[in-house]
């Protein structure tokens, strides 16, 4: 519960993500989140003692629908999000449909996806419910974020493609407190 009431807060503070969370709401899609990077560099941040840097590369939503699996509604999406904010870093994904791409069995809801994304640390998602309370999506929980651990979720079967992407990422050259586990 600790990780949750501290995660909570440092959401709550972060006046640009708040406003984030409030539009992707106001979609309306079910099972809906902001996650992966956005969420978890902002994390790590915080845990470093950095100011706010913004060093997520795309602002992820992933919702769950699999009446209307069609990439066109998240195009669609996407473009709406960024004529509203002028920022083009959207990116939105039906998790009811990226089992296609990734070559698994249907995922079962937004937090069945998130627990096959290769990283704990990444596997985080937040949203706002009508009340603007904060809603935590963490398949994995919040211990390897808030122990500063990146390690493979225990469903990502691909270690080569973890291993490469996390070298790839460096991501303790901004994070040097980061524990690296390789697969």
């Amino acid at each position: 519960m600790l990780h949750e009431e501290r995660f909570i807060q440092a959401i709550t503070v972060h006046e640009q993500l708040m406003q984030d969370l409030r539009l992707v709401q106001s979609l309306h899609l079910p099972q809906c989140y902001i996650g992966a990077g956005y969420i978890r560099n902002y994390i790590w941040d915080v845990l470093h003692g950095y100011d706010l840097r913004e060093l997520h590369s795309d602002i992820d939503v992933v919702y769950y629908d699999a009446r209307d699996l069609r990439e066109e509604r998240d195009i669609r999406l996407e473009q709406q999000l960024r004529e509203e904010t002028g920022n083009a870093k959207w990116s939105v994904k039906n998790q009811a449909r990226m089992h296609l791409r990734n070559g698994t069995d249907p995922y079962q809801s937004t937090e069945d996806a998130l627990r096959y994304w290769p990283e704990i640390v990444t596997a985080i998602g937040v949203q706002l419910d009508e009340e603007d309370r904060v809603h935590i999506c963490a398949p994995h929980g919040l211990h390897d974020l808030y122990q500063l651990v990146v390690r493979k979720s225990p469903f990502f079967m691909d270690n080569d493609y973890y291993n490469q992407r996390v070298h790839r990422k460096c991501w303790q050259e901004q994070w040097p407190k980061l524990k690296i586990i390789t697969a």
